[in-house]
């Protein structure tokens, strides 16, 4: 009787060496077990792939997506006072990027489902961790007025980071530019202004997070510092208010606001808005959109003509 070939992994050996044996003689084939085989090539890049996925030492890191001249460095100061949030200074890591400047080790990188994006964003993420190791802390908040111009990219790293979007009058915040360079051209500081504030708008329409005004910031720091440790899930300290009792590293330019009056350890309140005719043009519908100049008030602004009051 001709054994069923489904059974034959069952079979002894010498059953399977005979039938083995004649269907080589008459076919040049043999029967063997199939074995599970090892991921390579494809496969193996494919797991890489979603390794990828779950490879960031940093969980949920919080940034601060901002325009420049927005208080943005004291948000950061009053963050890094708290027992458990770790804010650096900017770290700006929108020009930290990787090259693979051979073709071997595109090669070598490719098998390992990593491409210069890929390899940026361990970069990015090494960074960061260095920084909240460093600290002792638990949670990392960063700021770098320049991350409105990546919040697409921050979000590809970190799916699961967070964003506070720091507000302040675009009117106000070209004027504190201008104070502090006034050497800088008028209109292209508006441009600036304007490049940055538009930016920061569109991550506001894509993007869920928590939106906090430099006025109220400095008004009430208490209650917007609150309702920001709510918004992360930590308890609010007191010990936040005193940050001019606390290590926030050096004042410098690159690094933040490097003025007298962030160094003087204490919130001040932000001076009285500009008047709604003394708002750039430029930049009077982003104030609209940011609640600072009403609709209507920069209707009848545009349909006055050049220079009238």
């Amino acid at each position: 009787m001709t054994p069923k070939l489904r059974s034959l992994g069952s079979l002894p050996v010498d059953w399977k060496t005979t039938v083995n044996a004649g269907l080589q003689r008459a076919t040049g084939y043999e029967l063997r077990k199939i074995r599970p085989q090892k991921q390579g090539g494809k496969g193996r890049r494919k797991m890489a792939r979603a390794r990828a996925k779950g490879d960031r030492l940093v969980k949920a890191p919080t940034f601060i997506l901002c325009t420049l001249r927005s208080g943005s460095t004291l948000l950061r100061v009053l963050m890094n006072s708290h027992s458990q949030v770790h804010a650096p200074h900017e770290l700006h890591l929108r020009y930290v990027d990787v090259k693979v400047t051979n073709k071997w080790g595109v090669t070598a990188m490719n098998e390992l489902g990593l491409d210069e994006r890929g390899l940026e964003y361990l970069l990015w993420d090494r960074i960061l961790d260095r920084e909240l190791t460093a600290s002792g802390k638990r949670y990392l908040v960063n700021k770098t007025p320049n991350d409105v111009f990546i919040a697409d990219r921050i979000k590809e790293c970190w799916p699961d980071s967070r964003f506070i979007f720091l507000l302040r009058h675009p009117a106000a915040i070209a004027q504190s530019r201008k104070n502090l360079r006034p050497n800088a051209d008028d209109e292209q500081n508006v441009e600036m202004i304007l490049r940055y504030g538009e930016a920061l708008e569109r991550a506001r329409r894509t993007y869920p997070g928590h939106t906090v005004r430099y006025e109220d910031l400095t008004a009430d720091p208490a209650a917007a510092t609150k309702e920001i440790c709510a918004f992360l899930g930590i308890p609010w300290e007191p010990e936040m208010l005193e940050y001019g009792r606390h290590d926030h590293g050096r004042f410098r330019a690159g690094l933040g606001d490097w003025a007298d009056k962030i160094k003087t350890g204490e919130v001040q309140e932000a001076p009285p808005p500009p008047a709604p005719e003394d708002i750039p043009p430029a930049l009077r519908e982003l104030s609209v959109a940011w609640g600072y100049l009403g609709a209507e008030r920069a209707a009848a602004l545009e349909a006055q003509p050049a220079g009238g009051a």
